[in-house]
């Protein structure tokens, strides 16, 4: 059975950050695989996307998805893609369309205006939110017609989970000093990243409502995949979560 996380602050929109648990795939992609650019059987991660479509309440053409690159780059999505642009969000106005992004301990953010009927979504790891995603993504939605924008940023890797190197401080106080308060020191000169803390900033500076449901990926292996759980064990692949949102 497929396990969905959904939020009180995105009711009455179909909507969910869904883990693996429920899915075809097995091995090392065991559960709900729904990335395609992974080495996984092909088709049972069609079958994992079916399900996904189906508890969306769409047909498999109508769940989207953009090839994601790490920008800052939005579509605006009308109807299902014959080719997916290189993006790393999307937005619609179009009832009966499911967006759709992958992570594996980025940020999945699912954002809706109820009152408009305005949706988006989008992928942001570091470099995309360094680089403004989370901002383009809600102004994207402005010029929609949206006014009133929550957003949630669903499972995705947690500071105590996230080491890096002293060089990723250095690039975030080149873009804004105060910056520094999302990082924590680590062992030596090892730093820990707090990523949602970060999307939630842009977030709120860009006069959304938004929130993080506070699960972390790395942290649960039975829930969710991990990009850096997977490097660190030495397995080949990984695969990828979904979430989606509807109107």
């Amino acid at each position: 059975m497929l396990e969905i996380i959904t939020t009180p602050s995105l009711d009455g929109i179909a909507h969910g950050f869904f883990t693996r648990k429920g899915g075809a795939s097995s091995g090392i992609f065991q559960g709900l695989n729904c990335g395609r650019a992974s080495s996984d059987q092909a088709g049972a991660v069609a079958i994992n996307r079916g399900r996904v479509a189906e508890a969306m309440g769409v047909d498999l053409p109508q769940l989207v998805q953009v090839n994601q690159v790490h920008s800052a780059d939005v579509a605006r999505v009308d109807g299902p893609l014959e080719a997916a642009p290189d993006a790393d969000a999307m937005v619609t106005a179009v009832p009966g369309l499911a967006l759709g992004i992958l992570t594996a301990d980025c940020q999945p953010v699912l954002l809706a205006d109820r009152q408009a009927g305005v949706i988006g979504a989008a992928h942001a790891g570091w470099k995309g939110a360094i680089s403004g995603v989370l901002e383009a993504t809600v102004q994207a939605m402005r010029d929609l017609g949206a006014q009133d924008i929550t957003a949630v940023i669903g499972p995705c890797i947690s500071q105590r989970a996230y080491e890096v190197g002293p060089e990723m401080l250095e690039t975030f106080m080149a873009e804004d000093q105060d910056y520094s308060r999302f990082f924590a020191q680590g062992q030596g000169d090892r730093l820990l990243f707090d990523l949602p803390s970060f999307g939630l900033s842009c977030l709120r500076a860009a006069g959304v409502q938004a929130e993080w449901t506070g699960h972390c990926t790395y942290s649960d292996a039975d829930r969710f995949y991990s990009y850096r759980r997977t490097t660190h064990a030495g397995e080949a692949d990984y695969g990828r979560l979904i979430s989606a949102i509807r109107l």
